[in-house]
C-alpha cells in the first residue's frame, strides 16, 4: 500500500527522513527513515571517516530533488527501529517520477548486486544504470570526483576564523537543527572547502531540546525547533559569522591579561534564506526570545529593531512564550505616572557624575537631577574607576553645561533605602538630536545596565546603547582599554591663607585674562575657581559688588536675597569655562578679580543687573568696567528686581543730575546696504556693506587679487606672531582667506580671535592660518561697519523670544539689498557704531509711509520695544517715529504678540 510523506532531509543519495502531518498547535510530526530497495550510493564520511567518493554530490542531487516536498513511497520490509524511529526499504516517487531510476539515470547510485531472479523492472534499472555509465554521469565521470577537503570539527582558532570571516556573507548548507535557534552548517568556503561550524542565531534565543534521554525539554523547544527545521534543514543559506560566544565584559570585572580562551563550540551569526531571517520569524511566532546582549552585533544594520517589532507582534498575540507576558509597554510623551510630562526643554546646569545631570526647566521654574538611563559611570571611589569617572564627567561638562536640551523621561525608579527616587532619562542636544549618553559609551566613558529579560524600565536606545559599547569595547576605549590609569590628582589650593595667595598675585596679573572652570558656587559673587593647566583651585570674590550673605548652617539665618543670589550664579556660571582676571588678594587668601563667560559677559555686572548684589563703590570706582556695573544697578533700581524691590525710584530721581546728552537728528542720507554679519550675542549687532561705492567694486578686485597671492604662499612666515591689534591674512572656514584684524592672541593656544574687516564676521583662527597682511592690500578701507538698531531693543537674550526675534530679523534682511539711515553715530569718530534704521525696498507701503521701516515692523510683531535706555541720547530727537513705535507696541499688546503673549509687560522689560 502506497503512503505519502515530507521529506525532511536526505541521509545519502539512497535515504532519506520523512516526516508526517504536523501535530495540533504546531506540535512536531512523527518521523521514519527510508532506503531505496536495490541501489547503494556514497557514503558521507564523519569526523573520524572520510567522505566517500563523489558522496556530497550524490545526496545533493537528491536533496534537491527532495526536501520539503511531498512524495508518494511503499514499504518492501523494515528494518530494526533506531531511537524509535521506524526504518524501512522500499521505492518512493515524486510527481510520479521514480527516484531510484532518477538516481540511476544521473549516475548518482549503483544496482546491487541481485540476490534473486531479476525481474523486468530490475532489467529496465540495469539499462538506465548502463546508459550513465557509458555516458560518464555522476559517479561514472571517467574525471573522478571534484577534491572536497571537509572539517566536521569547530575550527581550533576560533578568534583568527571570525577574525577573517566576519560580517562576509557564506554561502551554507543546513545540516542539523539543534533547537529553533541552533544551527549546525556546512560552510561552503573557497576551492572546494566545507567547513561545519555550530551557529547560534544572533539576537534570539529558543527553549532548549533536552539532549539527554528521559530529561524534558523546555516548554515550547520541540515546537521551535519544527518551526526552523521546516523551513532551512538541508536548504542553501548564506551565513554571516558576528562574533563569538562571549558578552561584552563589564569594565573593572575582568582581568586586563586574561588568558586565550579555548576553541569556541559556537559562533553567534545570522543566517538568510531568500524567504529571510528565520530569527525574526521565530520571535514573531512567539518561538524565541530577544537576547539583549546581541544589540550590539544586529542594531547598526536594524536588525535588532526588526526583532523587537516582533516580539511586540508576538506578545501582542500572545503566542507560545509570550502566553503570560505582560501588556507591552507602550510608553509615549504624554503625561507620566506621578502627573508629570514625559518630556520637557531646559537648560544643563551642573554634571554630578558621569551618568547623573541637573537641568533647569525651560521656564526656569524647576530645577531636577537626573540619571541617565540604562548607563553607568565609572565611580570616582573606586582607586581604578577614578580616572574614568574624571573623563566622563568632563566629557558631559564640556557637551552639555549651559546648552539647550532635551529631556525624555522613561522611568521613574523608586525609592531604595538611602537611594532617593530618581527621573531616569534620555537626554538630547543638538541640531542631530544627539543622544549623549549614546555618545559616552562609545567614547568608552561609561557602561550598559544589563537589565533583567522582561524588564521594561529602560532606555528607548537601549539596543543602541549596546551597540556602543561593543564598538568601544572592540577598539579598547576608555573603560575597555585594560589599562590601569592613576587617579586624577587632587588640585592644590592656593587660597589656603593670605600668605599662601599673596606670591601668585604679581604672576596672574601680568597673564591677563586667565582660562579657568567655575568648580563651585559658594555665595552670589564667591566661586571656586579650578585652573586645569596648573591644576589649582583658588577662591574669587567678584570685584565691585557685594552679594547678600547665604546661611552657611542649617541654624543660621541668611541675608534677604542670599539664596537666589546663589542660585542664580550657580545655574548660571556652575562648572562654565570662563576666564578670570586677578587684580588683588582679601586677607582670607581670597582672589580679587572678574569673571568673564563667553569672552564678554561680566559675571559682577550680570549678577548687579539681576538685583541680586549692591555695586561697592570703593572698589568698583577704580575697575576698568565701572560704568557697567553702575549701568547694571541702575537697570536693576529702574525695575526695582529683587534687592530693589522696595526701592524709591522717585526719591533716587529726584537726587540725580541731568544726564547732558547731544540729541541733536543727523541729517537724513539714504544708504545702499546688505547686511554681511549677524552677531546675536553680548547684545545684538551686525555688519553692514555700503553698496554702489567705489569701495564695494575696489572690494571684489582686491578679492580676487587675495586669492591668487595666497595661492602663491603655502606656509607661514617664519617667527611671526599676531598680535592684538595686526592687521593680517586669515583663512576663514570656508578655506578662503581674507582681510582680518587681530582683536587677541594666544601665544600658548597657538590661536588668535579675529574679526574679518570687511565683511564683520569673528572667528577664532589657529596661527598656522594667519599670515601678515601684505601692504600692497592695505591701502582699502574696511568695507564692513558695525551697526544696531536705532530705537529698539530685543528680549533679553535668556528669554524665550529673543530667538525668534533674531530669526524674524534674518528674515527680513537677510541676504538682499535693504535702505539704511543713520540715526545715531556711537563711539569713535574712525569707527563707531551706526545706529540704523532699515527700510525694506519693496515693502509697498514704503512709497505712501516715509516713515515704514523694518525697525517698527518688529515692535507691531512683539519681538523688539522701545530701548529707552540705550537710545534715549536720540529719542526725543525723532518724535514721529518714537510715535509710530509706541502705536505698533501697543497694537502688539493688544494682539497679544510675541513677547506680550501672556499679557502686558513694560517696555523696558523684556
Amino acid at each position: 500500500m502506497s503512503m505519502k510523506a515530507i521529506v525532511k532531509s536526505v541521509i545519502s543519495g539512497d535515504s532519506f527522513v520523512l516526516r508526517g502531518p504536523a501535530g495540533p498547535q504546531g506540535q512536531p510530526p512523527k518521523e521514519r527513515v527510508l532506503h531505496l530497495a536495490d541501489i547503494v550510493a556514497p557514503r558521507l564520511g564523519t569526523a573520524t571517516r572520510e567522505d566517500e567518493p563523489w558522496a556530497f554530490e550524490s545526496r545533493d542531487f537528491l536533496r534537491g530533488l527532495t526536501v520539503g516536498k511531498p512524495i508518494t513511497f511503499t514499504t518492501a520490509h523494515s528494518l530494526p527501529p533506531n531511537d524509535d524511529v521506524p526504518r524501512d526499504i522500499g521505492s518512493a516517487e515524486i510527481n510520479g517520477v521514480d527516484l531510484a531510476s532518477e538516481l540511476l539515470k544521473n549516475g548518482w547510485a549503483k544496482l546491487k548486486e541481485l540476490k534473486r531472479e531479476p525481474t523486468e523492472d530490475d532489467l529496465r534499472k540495469r539499462d538506465i544504470e548502463a546508459e550513465a555509465k557509458a555516458a560518464g554521469k555522476g559517479i561514472w565521470n571517467p574525471h573522478g570526483p571534484k577534491a572536497h577537503e571537509i572539517h566536521y570539527m569547530m575550527p581550533t582558532d576560533s578568534q583568527g576564523f571570525i577574525s577573517e570571516w566576519k560580517g562576509k556573507l557564506i554561502d551554507a548548507l543546513v545540516e542539523q537543527v539543534k533547537d529553533g535557534s541552533t544551527l549546525r552548517v556546512r560552510l561552503l568556503m573557497p576551492d572546494g572547502e566545507h567547513q561545519f561550524v555550530n551557529i547560534a542565531l544572533a539576537g534570539v534565543r529558543s527553549p532548549r531540546v533536552s539532549s539527554n534521554k528521559g530529561e524534558p525539554s523546555e516548554p515550547w523547544a520541540e515546537e521551535a525547533r519544527f518551526f526552523t527545521e521546516s523551513r532551512l534543514l538541508q536548504r542553501y543559506v548564506r551565513v554571516q559569522l558576528l562574533s563569538l560566544p562571549t558578552s561584552t565584559a563589564i569594565p573593572f570585572q575582568a582581568g586586563a591579561n586574561a588568558t586565550a580562551p579555548p576553541p569556541a563550540t559556537i559562533f553567534i551569526g545570522t543566517v538568510l534564506h531568500p524567504a529571510g531571517n528565520v530569527a525574526e520569524h521565530l520571535v514573531a511566532a512567539g518561538l524565541a526570545r530577544v537576547v539583549d546582549w546581541h544589540a550590539g552585533m544586529l542594531a547598526s544594520s536594524g536588525g535588532m529593531e526588526r526583532l523587537r517589532a516582533a516580539e511586540k507582534a508576538a506578545k501582542e498575540k500572545r503566542a507560545y512564550l509570550y502566553a503570560n507576558a505582560p501588556a507591552p509597554s507602550s510608553k509615549t510623551n504624554g503625561a507620566a505616572a506621578n502627573g508629570s510630562p514625559r518630556s520637557f526643554e531646559g537648560v544643563v546646569t551642573r554634571v554630578w557624575s558621569g551618568d547623573q545631570i541637573s537641568v533647569i526647566e525651560k521656564d526656569g521654574s524647576k530645577e531636577r537631577r537626573l540619571q541617565l538611563s540604562s548607563t553607568r559611570g565609572p565611580k570616582l571611589a573606586d582607586p581604578k574607576q577614578a580616572y574614568y569617572a574624571h573623563e566622563a564627567r568632563e566629557f558631559l561638562r564640556k557637551r552639555l553645561i549651559g546648552k539647550h536640551v532635551k529631556v525624555y523621561i522613561d522611568f521613574v525608579r523608586p525609592r531604595e533605602g538611602e537611594y532617593d527616587e530618581k527621573e531616569c532619562v534620555t537626554v538630547r542636544y543638538g541640531s542631530q538630536n544627539s543622544n549623549i549618553a549614546e555618545q559616552l559609551v562609545e567614547k568608552g566613558l561609561a557602561s550598559v545596565v544589563r537589565h533583567k529579560r522582561d524588564d521594561e524600565d529602560r532606555s528607548p536606545d537601549y539596543d543602541k546603547l549596546m551597540a556602543a559599547e561593543q564598538a568601544a569595547a572592540a577598539e579598547q576605549r576608555g573603560i575597555h582599554s585594560g589599562k590601569e590609569q592613576p587617579a586624577p590628582k587632587q588640585p592644590l589650593n592656593i587660597s589656603e591663607s593670605s600668605n599662601r595667595a599673596t606670591p601668585f598675585v604679581n604672576g596672574f596679573r601680568r597673564q591677563g585674562r586667565i582660562p579657568a572652570i567655575v568648580d563651585y558656587v559658594a555665595a552670589g559673587s564667591r566661586f571656586k575657581i579650578l585652573l586645569p593647566k596648573d591644576n589649582q583651585v583658588l577662591t574669587l570674590v567678584l570685584a565691585g559688588i557685594r552679594a547678600p550673605r547665604t546661611a552657611r548652617y542649617p541654624s543660621e539665618k541668611g541675608e534677604p536675597f542670599g539664596a537666589e543670589a546663589s542660585d542664580f550664579a550657580t545655574r548660571r556660571y556652575m562648572q562654565r569655562d570662563v576666564e578670570i582676571e586677578i587684580y588683588d588678594v582679601d586677607k582670607s587668601g581670597g582672589f580679587i578679580g572678574a569673571l568673564y563667560l563667553n569672552k564678554n559677559e561680566n559675571a559682577a555686572v550680570t549678577i548687579a543687573k539681576e538685583g541680586l548684589a549692591t555695586v561697592h563703590s570703593y572698589s568698583a570706582d577704580s575697575l576698568p568696567f565701572a560704568k557697567q556695573l553702575y549701568d547694571a544697578e541702575s537697570e536693576a533700581k529702574a525695575a526695582k528686581r529683587n534687592i530693589w524691590r522696595d526701592y524709591d525710584e522717585e526719591a533716587e530721581k529726584a537726587a540725580q543730575v541731568p544726564e547732558e546728552t547731544d540729541g541733536s537728528a543727523l541729517a537724513t542720507h539714504y544708504l545702499d546696504v546688505i547686511i554681511s554679519d549677524v552677531r546675536p550675542r553680548n547684545g545684538f549687532t551686525f555688519s553692514i556693506q555700503i553698496l554702489n561705492t567705489e569701495g564695494i567694486a575696489s572690494l571684489e578686485k582686491l578679492m580676487h587679487d587675495f586669492s591668487l597671492h595666497h595661492k602663491t604662499i603655502s606656509t607661514p612666515s617664519a617667527g611671526f606672531v599676531p598680535k592684538s591689534g595686526d592687521l593680517v591674512s586669515a583663512k576663514f572656514s570656508d578655506g578662503a582667506w581674507y582681510r582680518a584684524r587681530v582683536r587677541r592672541a594666544s601665544p600658548l593656544k597657538k590661536e588668535a580671535e579675529v574679526t574679518f574687516i570687511d565683511y564683520g564676521n569673528q572667528d577664532t583662527v589657529s596661527f598656522s592660518a594667519i599670515r601678515p597682511l601684505d601692504p600692497k592690500f592695505r591701502s582699502l578701507p574696511p568695507q564692513a561697519h558695525d551697526a544696531r538698531l536705532s530705537f529698539i531693543k530685543f528680549p533679553k537674550e535668556d528669554g524665550e523670544y529673543y530667538a525668534d526675534a533674531v530669526e524674524r530679523f534674518r528674515q527680513l534682511c537677510g541676504d538682499r539689498k535693504l535702505i539704511a539711515n543713520a540715526d545715531y553715530k556711537e563711539g569713535s569718530a574712525s569707527n563707531p557704531l551706526l545706529h540704523l534704521r532699515l527700510i525694506d525696498p519693496l515693502d509697498p507701503a514704503t512709497p505712501q509711509n516715509p516713515l515704514a521701516c523694518i525697525n517698527i515692523d518688529l515692535v507691531r510683531e512683539g519681538l523688539a520695544s522701545i530701548d529707552k535706555r540705550g537710545c534715549g541720547k536720540y529719542l526725543a530727537a525723532y518724535p514721529q517715529i518714537v510715535k509710530k513705535l509706541g502705536e505698533a507696541a501697543l497694537g502688539a499688546k493688544r494682539d497679544r504678540l510675541g513677547m506680550y503673549e501672556l499679557g502686558d509687560i513694560d517696555e523696558d522689560d523684556d
